[in-house]
């Protein structure tokens, strides 16, 4: 991020470090949260086959926010979140305790004497208060940045670029590592601007190949004084027929 100019807005996902990346290379930059990435965090947690209503509710709300094209629309979304809030929120509250339970859910400590009861849910609606709070669930939408044509997801990079440069690797499996950068390397600037391929090839520089071996000779060594073969002229000689019988 160093050698980039700082943008006006990024669109990301929820990786820690990309955010601390943020905070710490473009602070000013507003952040647009993918909405995609969203709606996955919340499913880890409760699933799209919940068996309560409240879990069903949260992760309706969850695929309603791709449908969010316009202010009123954000609106009504944070309605919907609000009336979720107004029945449910008391569940994410619920503690359990140890002295009280027979099961004690296998994510809990030793030592730990209690827990929330709806640990899940209580997550899955932490997903959504979390970027609501920090300001980044509908940036998009913000009047001063409509010339900007912000997107809500990062969908365009993630099928237009990163998916296509898997598929790259995906049927290049056999190739070392540094010949795979070079791969990428090679299809990202085919996909730029203004790529120039022949210009790159006329300029490239080979690898400079290895200087031959210099080929050793040796001295002729003379006659033999210490050696393992057989000499007649010491009595040794190969024998021919079986066991010694010629």
């Amino acid at each position: 991020m160093k050698r980039l100019p700082a943008p006006q807005v990024v669109v990301c996902d929820g990786g820690p470090g990309m955010h601390a990346a943020l905070k710490e290379q473009w602070p000013n930059a507003r952040i647009q949260r993918c909405l995609v990435h969203l709606q996955r965090n919340v499913r880890r947690y409760v699933t799209t086959r919940s068996k309560t209503a409240a879990g069903k509710a949260l992760w309706g709300l969850a695929l309603k926010l791709t449908k969010v094209k316009t202010i009123a629309d954000a609106e009504k979304w944070t309605s919907l979140l609000l009336a979720w809030e107004g029945e449910f929120l008391h569940l994410t509250k619920e503690r359990s305790y140890r002295k009280d339970t027979l099961e004690v859910p296998s994510w809990a400590k030793p030592g730990q004497t209690w827990w929330y009861t709806h640990q899940r849910l209580r997550s899955g609606h932490q997903v959504l208060r979390r970027v609501i709070r920090a300001g980044h669930l509908f940036t998009f939408l913000d009047p001063e940045l409509t010339h900007l044509h912000v997107p809500s997801t990062t969908n365009g990079i993630e099928g237009g670029t990163n998916s296509q440069m898997r598929l790259q690797l995906l049927h290049h499996r056999s190739m070392p590592e540094e010949h795979q950068r070079r791969a990428i390397e090679w299809w990202l600037y085919l996909h730029s601007e203004q790529p120039d391929p022949m210009r790159v090839l006329t300029q490239h520089e080979s690898r400079p190949r290895r200087a031959p071996r210099p080929r050793l000779s040796e001295p002729d060594p003379g006659p033999v004084l210490y050696d393992t073969g057989l000499d007649a002229t010491e009595g040794l000689r190969l024998r021919q027929g079986w066991a010694g019988r010629g």
